[in-house]
């Protein structure tokens, strides 16, 4: 999901987002931990995504919406 997109998203749908994308790298780093990570490049995307709902959440904190 792009900025623009989660822009649109209202900050409640943000942190549900939010908690579902750190529950997915939590079961990324599992995987990896125990060798049966079957795509490396999804712990990245996964982390940038994290990176992006934290910066517009912060953004709209900082708007006062």
């Amino acid at each position: 999901m792009k900025a623009a997109e989660l822009k649109q998203k209202t900050a409640a749908e943000l942190k549900a987002e939010l908690l579902e994308n750190l529950k997915e790298q939590f079961k990324l780093r599992m995987q990896k931990a125990a060798g049966q990570l079957s795509r490396p490049s999804e712990v990245k995307r996964v982390r940038h995504q994290i990176a992006r709902i934290k910066t517009v959440l912060a953004q709209k904190q900082v708007a006062g919406e």
